[in-house]
């Protein structure tokens, strides 16, 4: 009888195990689960909503931020003196840097034919300042404007910028509808 009590007991333990790790490994593949459907959403900002602030720049919790300029090539104008490149105001129009706007150097002006220029945004140097984003909605077509780079950001359960952002341009979209840009264009991702 003794015998059979710690076998039982045995069986007791061993059954015990077997659902633990049952459970342990559900509560696993749940988590997976989560997981797949939360990495389906990406932290988007809403071109025509964005106020460039430039809070983009300084609260994100990447260094440099993961918000970038991009230019929809579409709409722009190809403008000599494009209100995203230079500083309004010059008398005397150079591409020297004092008469740049972007305080980086991120947008490279190339010649195309007079007097056409195009210009292209250097995403390792862009800070997500919006400056050159302002400059060309003020002056130009607005081809110019911010996106969070999502090769770049970690995802944030909460957006440290959506928090932030004064007209809540940021929000939470489905990862196949992401990179929205203006005039209806999409940037490949």
């Amino acid at each position: 009888m003794a015998e059979d009590k710690i076998k039982n007991r045995r069986e007791f333990i061993r059954s015990g195990m077997r659902l633990s790790l049952a459970l342990s490994l559900g509560g696993i593949a749940g988590m997976a689960l989560s997981n797949v459907d939360g990495d389906g959403y990406v932290w988007q900002i809403d071109p025509f909503e964005c106020t460039q602030c430039g809070r983009c720049a300084t609260d994100c919790v990447l260094t440099p931020s993961a918000v970038k300029c991009v230019h929809a090539y579409d709409l722009c104008g190809y403008c000599d003196l494009c209100g995203g490149y230079f500083k309004s105001g010059y008398n005397e129009l150079s591409t020297a840097g004092e008469n740049q706007l972007c305080p980086t150097a991120a947008i490279e002006r190339k010649f195309i034919e007079e007097p056409y220029f195009e210009y292209h945004i250097i995403e390792d140097l862009c800070i997500g300042c919006a400056k050159c984003v302002k400059g060309c909605s003020a002056f130009g077509n607005g081809s110019l404007h911010l996106q969070i780079m999502h090769h770049l950001c970690v995802n944030c359960n909460e957006c440290a910028i959506a928090r932030v952002c004064p007209s809540q341009a940021i929000k939470r979209v489905k990862a196949s509808d992401a990179y929205k840009v203006k005039g209806n264009f999409t940037k490949d991702a």
